[in-house]
């Protein structure tokens, strides 16, 4: 008599089937996602003061007029061009850097500006896990809520990590990337590096000249397998340089290349040409629009900007995100993850992604001007940067001068990792320099290069905006041509929830479907597939031992037949 047991499972088997294949062949209806329940923030960080933007002169040291959306806080442009020891308590207060971040002295070759620079650098932590707090700590977004892991060398500060007691966002000069340092042809230059972290830095002058040996401090250059024992946390280490040629340069940390760069322990050193009174903003947090240009830059220059591109792998940061131990981080960093396996998650430029990028590297011109732009690749593969509606001119290849009879123009610059390039962008509209006033992309052209963690569009996107199509706030005028950014602000878009093209028509027909209980996902239908033949395997199997004595004696039955006519044909 067949077990009932058996006929009711192979009853729901067949019947369960048939829903599952019903469900594939119905299509589900479009619904839009409330855009009301969403994350939003505002397009420029509230708390930037709109009095930042404009030109200002604090203590003396002129500053230019930034029209971005979030520009840098005037008081760090002046201490940076004064130094910390030169500037009001009032401004320095304003920094919240410490009063030894930036010491400058002695006018040694009588030119009228300082020729000693003492610069002070932490190592901080970005995103990472605390054992004092269940989350992450400070925290510091590229984008709305993507939280990679990274280290920074920061600007000393005088101030708590966070913004302040009740925040656990990151004090706005711990931030990647790494402060662009920028002294003059000749200066002797100290960079102090404070190890505040619990892992052993150190930093290396990549393109700077630099002896390998300072004094007795001994090694100069960074490396610990020929120049120098690694420097341990809470202790300090003196770099010191002459640089005798100018260029855009790179420093960098060179204990664990392989994870400590990508993490982000790296920034542009950029030497300037020697010239009176040449007071340089030491340090451009942050990168993008310098205002307070060189006097070498001002003779043949506009403007000039820094653009730092980094990307980063989300495995190797998650991995401060785990622990809080120092040895078992040091363990999956060094021991279990592997970089020939890894993938780069996160493009930034400035620190940044889209749309923040918005934020803080736009490349606000005018018609018929001189841009100096300085490029940094610190990531791990080669980038691609293309300049929409211009073609600007390579004139410096890792600092070196190219020969200017060779400079060529282009909208495509390749730039391999730790390579540096100089590009002057012309604006002038003659359909070579420039096609005209407008909104144009400058992005990565790999595909990858514009996403964040694989969501599109993200990545080291920005724009050279003509002041023209520039509003207000800071941010290109999109509204204008129809199209609409706030999806990109908030936390939901790069979580995977919000179509992105359901505003397109009234019928929302690319929204997303909705989830009706008849109506399964491709993936579920697949795992409840896979489900439903382990419960046929099974109920084989068991099928198979219940009647284990009917086929083990229909096996017997099948030997001693064997064995019967195997007899009789030999008899």
């Amino acid at each position: 008599m067949p077990n009932p047991i058996l006929i009711v499972i192979l009853i729901f088997y067949l019947a369960f089937t048939a829903v599952v294949a019903q469900a594939s062949l119905l299509l589900p209806k479009t619904i839009k996602v409330d855009r009301a329940a969403l994350t939003s923030e505002p397009p420029c960080d509230p708390k930037i003061s709109p009095a930042w933007r404009e030109a200002q002169v604090i203590d003396g040291v002129k500053i230019e007029a930034s029209p971005g959306c979030n520009p840098d806080n005037p008081a760090w442009i002046a201490a940076a061009v004064k130094g910390t020891n030169n500037i009001s308590m009032d401004t320095l207060m304003k920094t919240g850097l410490s009063p030894d971040t930036i010491i400058k002295t002695d006018d040694l070759d009588g030119d009228g500006d300082p020729d000693r620079i003492i610069i002070k650098l932490e190592v901080m932590e970005l995103n990472g896990k605390s054992p004092d707090f269940p989350g992450i700590l400070p925290t510091f977004d590229i984008a709305p809520g993507v939280q990679p892991g990274a280290w920074v060398f920061a600007p000393k500060t005088s101030g708590m990590s966070t913004e302040n007691f009740e925040s656990v966002r990151a004090n706005p000069l711990l931030r990647l990337p790494a402060p662009v340092i920028r002294v003059e042809q000749g200066d002797i230059v100290q960079i102090i590096l404070e190890n505040t972290h619990y892992f052993p830095h150190s930093i290396h002058l990549h393109g700077v000249d630099h002896p390998f040996a300072h004094k007795e401090h001994g090694g100069n250059d960074g490396v610990p397998q020929t120049s120098e024992i690694e420097l341990m946390p809470g202790e300090r280490r003196i770099y010191e340089f002459q640089a005798r040629q100018p260029g855009t340069m790179f420093y960098h940390c060179h204990v664990q290349t392989h994870t400590h760069l990508s993490m982000g322990l790296a920034g542009m050193i950029i030497v300037e040409e020697n010239r009176p009174n040449n007071w340089l903003q030491t340090l451009n947090i942050g990168g993008g629009h310098v205002r307070h240009p060189s006097v070498a830059i001002r003779e043949k220059f506009d403007q000039e900007y820094d653009l730092h591109y980094h990307a980063m792998d989300k495995e190797l940061g998650d991995i401060i995100k785990k622990y809080n131990d120092p040895r078992l981080i040091a363990r999956d960093m060094n021991q279990r993850y592997d970089i020939t396996d890894s993938t780069e998650d996160y493009y930034t430029i400035n620190g940044l992604s889209f749309p923040y990028s918005l934020r803080e590297s736009l490349i606000i011109v005018k018609p018929d001007q001189k841009i100096k732009l300085r490029l940094l690749n610190s990531g791990g593969e080669t980038i691609a940067i293309h300049t929409h509606g211009h073609h600007a001119t390579i004139t410096h290849y890792d600092g070196v001068e190219h020969n200017p009879v060779a400079q060529i123009m282009r909208d495509v610059f390749d730039i391999a990792p730790a390579q540096r390039l100089d590009l002057t962008l012309d604006t002038t509209n003659d359909g070579k320099h420039s096609y005209g006033e407008g909104d144009w992309l400058i992005h990565d052209h790999r595909e990858k290069g514009i996403t964040t963690n694989g969501m599109a569009e993200g990545g080291s996107m920005s724009s050279i905006v003509y002041t023209s199509y520039l509003g207000e706030d800071g941010l290109p005028k999109t509204s204008h041509f129809g199209i609409d950014l706030s999806n990109y602000f908030t936390q939901e878009f790069w979580q995977r929830r919000v179509p992105i093209w359901q505003d397109l028509d009234e019928v929302a027909s690319l929204g997303s479907p909705a989830g009706q209980a008849i109506n399964i996902d491709i993936t579920t239908q697949n795992y409840l597939l896979n489900a439903l033949y382990g419960l046929a395997a099974g109920l084989l199997i068991y099928f198979i031992f219940a009647k284990r004595e009917y086929f083990k004696q229909c096996a017997m039955a099948a030997i001693s037949r064997v064995r019967s006519d195997k007899g009789s044909k030999q008899s």
